[in-house]
């Protein structure tokens, strides 16, 4: 083999300089873990805080939009206007045809799952406690693939129809209410009593304070909404495409989209943050391993080089005073040789052949003695 000799000298090298040959396999060894760690801590961390802060909210959310106050004089180019123009309270306003608009969601690409709700502020009230809820109505099959509904139920069924309700673990506590118990709902117009079905945990303490979620039907009745949709939520396979997505909402329907990016900017100016200083730290650790490759990967090479260099040097010095190979023949090879030596040189790997004369013989030495002064 061409590396046969080579190879044995990096084996020889290997076992012969163990504490360095494990200080370089440790050194790669730790360096790879490192990297592999931080990406996983980093990636988890990531993992578990949009979770949280995504498993109570849609992923991109579509509403009406917003009312806004329009010049009743046109201004002329090259004219100046004085004005103070006070902006419009904002009612609550349902979606325009927003059963097209949920089938039309449910066929786009890239969505998993859509929501109709149909919600606004009220009041819930259990003898002398009220406390302000917001009042959201949902199919809650469809709104259980939003949010996930089954993993936050702390207590009693995920189950509501007419007369019945969900609510946030907090505001049962304030209201003094567990499983079973009724309260009552009051809007600026309407009022309805429900009885307690299951109560959640949203993982944010201001959102179990005013939950209530009831039939959409129930909550259309009491909002004075009949058949309307205040929102549409929407949730997306790939959460960091939300926003993509809803900018492409928005420019195709007559309504306000608005993604998970947009209503948590702090949020995603921490999860930039935090993947910077990611990258930054495993490059930083990737230019330490490979460092200390190369410097183990230097000496052993330094270290091979010698040792071959020295071999060779050896190998020179003893064989190069000899010949590798003698051909010899019985009686004699004669004065005609020259054909011999040319088929010794035509042999593959043969690099020259030379003849020589040997012989024997007998050196004797005589002692003589100085003439005497």
């Amino acid at each position: 083999m061409p590396l046969a000799f080579e190879f044995s000298v990096a084996l020889r090298f290997l076992r012969e300089g163990r504490f360095q040959s494990v200080l370089i396999i440790v050194g790669v060894a730790a360096g790879v873990a490192v990297v592999a760690y931080i990406s996983a801590l980093v990636s988890g961390l990531q993992t578990n805080t949009l979770n949280k802060t995504l498993g109570a909210q849609a992923h991109i959310v579509i509403s009406p939009p917003d009312e806004r106050v329009a010049p009743v004089w046109p201004v002329a180019p090259g004219e100046r206007q004085a004005s103070d123009t006070q902006a419009r309270a904002q009612r609550l306003r349902t979606i325009a045809n927003w059963p097209a608009v949920d089938a039309a969601m449910s066929r786009r690409a890239g969505i998993s799952a859509v929501s109709p709700m149909t919600s606004g502020a009220a009041l819930a009230r259990r003898g002398e406690a009220t406390r302000a809820i917001a009042l959201t109505g949902v199919d809650l099959a469809r709104y259980d693939r939003i949010v996930n509904l089954r993993e936050k139920l702390v207590a009693g069924s995920l189950r509501i129809g007419p007369g019945e309700a969900i609510v946030g673990k907090t505001l049962a506590e304030d209201l003094g209410v567990r499983v079973g118990d009724r309260i009552t709902l009051s809007t600026d117009s309407r009022s309805d009593s429900v009885r307690i079905n299951g109560l959640v945990d949203l993982g944010i303490k201001d959102l179990n304070r005013r939950v209530v979620i009831v039939p959409q039907r129930s909550a259309q009745s009491l909002l004075d909404l009949t058949g309307g949709a205040t929102q549409i939520d929407l949730r997306v396979n790939d959460v960091w495409a939300a926003q993509a997505l809803a900018a492409s909402l928005a420019r195709e329907l007559p309504c306000k989209v608005e993604s998970w990016q947009d209503a948590n900017s702090q949020l995603v100016t921490a999860l930039n943050a935090q993947s910077i200083s990611t990258t930054l730290i495993r490059s930083v650790v990737m230019v330490v391993v490979v460092l200390g490759i190369l410097i183990g990967v230097t000496a052993v090479i330094i270290a091979l080089a010698l040792m071959t260099g020295l071999q060779t040097e050896l190998r020179d010095r003893v064989l190069g005073a000899n010949p590798h190979i003698y051909v010899w023949k019985q009686g004699g090879i004669g004065v005609n040789y020259g054909p011999e030596l040319e088929k010794l040189k035509r042999i593959p790997h043969v690099v020259g052949a030379a003849p020589e004369i040997l012989g024997q013989g007998l050196i004797s030495a005589a002692t003589v003695d100085a003439p005497a002064q």
